[in-house]
């Protein structure tokens, strides 16, 4: 009876077991469990770098350097950000089929996942602006009437009141604003392609560039009726001015002459 007593296991045996088998099994899921979602995310960012240094080497290196330093045919890419690479190749200005005063908008030649893949590279060449979210860009709560009077201070006086676009100095060329992408028009605010100025946020506030996106929505959807019938290319007033001082004193000088004339017949008859 002594010796059954003295293996008598503690009360508390139980309960280290128990713990140890938690440590253990705890300690195989931390071996064994996914990564975390920050790590997840970093991963994905390398593999985007280096498949956009992949599509560099290909498509721009040629014009802008290996190391995106830049050449005689092409600038510098550093610190330019992926918001202008997702303007340039995501509207097909770029890579440039030949050199001129200005590279016009053409068909896209890569997909939009090689797009961001190339962003991602050039982004890692240093800081810039980044790619605007749906929110930055969306229509929702903004204000038009103050988007057109930033328009109109800001940008009419190369794209026209309307966004209708309009001829530069030496071939350059202000494009048309119809039919662009609000994520590119937020885009080019920001990094001032070719011949643009840019307006980063220091100059022109998130909110200030959501409402002039808005107003071009407006003014270049197809539920806007232009009150006052021919548009004349939405060049403003002036232009308005002009075509009625021209025209309409032009069709008054052709009906006196008219009277004129039939008055003379009148009088001889």
């Amino acid at each position: 009876m002594k010796k059954l007593s003295a293996r008598r296991r503690h009360p508390l045996a139980a309960v280290v077991v128990l713990f140890l088998a938690l440590a253990a099994t705890g300690g195989l899921y931390a071996a064994f469990a996914p990564a975390s979602k920050a790590q997840a995310d970093e991963t994905a960012q390398s593999l985007a770098i280096d498949e956009g240094k992949k599509l560099y080497a290909v498509g721009c290196a040629s014009c802008h350097g290996t190391g995106g330093q830049g050449s005689s045919d092409g600038p510098p890419l550093t610190g330019v950000g992926a918001a202008a690479v997702d303007f340039q190749v995501g509207t097909g200005r770029m890579p440039a089929q030949q050199p001129g005063a200005q590279i016009p908008k053409k068909k896209v030649i890569y997909s939009q996942a090689e797009i961001d893949q190339l962003a991602a590279y050039v982004a890692s060449l240093g800081a810039g602006p980044t790619v605007p979210t749906k929110n930055q860009v969306s229509p929702e709560g903004a204000d038009i009437a103050n988007g057109g009077e930033l328009f109109r201070t800001n940008c009419a006086q190369c794209h026209n009141f309307t966004g209708e676009g309009g001829a530069l100095t030496h071939g350059k060329f202000a494009p048309s604003l119809e039919g662009v992408s609000p994520k590119h028009i937020y885009e080019a605010m920001q990094t001032g392609p070719q011949n643009m100025p840019s307006f980063p946020d220091t100059t022109m506030p998130e909110k200030s560039k959501k409402d002039i996106i808005a107003y071009i929505n407006a003014v270049n959807g197809g539920k806007t009726e232009s009150p006052g019938g021919l548009n004349l290319g939405g060049l403003g007033p002036v232009s308005e001015g002009l075509f009625a001082w021209i025209f309409g004193l032009g069709a008054l000088v052709a009906v006196a002459v008219w009277v004129a004339a039939r008055t003379a017949k009148a009088k001889k008859s």
